[in-house]
């Protein structure tokens, strides 16, 4: 069993700033998973990708979150983050930790394989 849990949303002014954590725990070697974060809007209905980091440390990011977010890991805490800043009312949405694959050339994606976590709710307010 593996379990990704997600803290850290909540409601922020536009302009404010907000840090996701995701643990996990479980049938997980941590430190050899890349990990992502994803989010989905009010009224989609697809998820979609904002920002993902490799076992080594390499990151990619979705245009809509570059020079704004910051996704980082603690392989000892066993724990990715998401710090995000300068946050608009176009980022609310439920934000997904996932545990998955990295290509060099392409970023992160979750695959057959990986698991997300239950999400943790993003408000932003005008």
């Amino acid at each position: 069993q593996v379990q990704l849990v997600e803290s850290g949303g909540g409601l922020v002014q536009a302009g404010g700033s907000l840090r996701l954590s995701c643990a996990a725990s479980g049938n997980i070697i941590f430190r050899f998973n890349a990990m992502g974060w994803y989010r989905q809007a009010p009224g989609k209905q697809q998820r979609e990708k904002v920002a993902g980091i490799s076992s080594g440390g390499s990151t990619d990011y979705a245009d809509s979150a570059k020079g704004r977010f910051t996704i980082s890991r603690d392989n000892a805490k066993k724990t990715v983050y998401l710090q995000m800043n300068s946050l608009k009312t176009e980022d609310t949405g439920v934000y997904y930790c996932a545990a998955g694959d990295y290509m060099a050339g392409y970023g992160f994606y979750i695959g057959a394989s990986g698991h997300w976590g239950q999400g943790t709710q993003v408000t932003v307010s005008s």
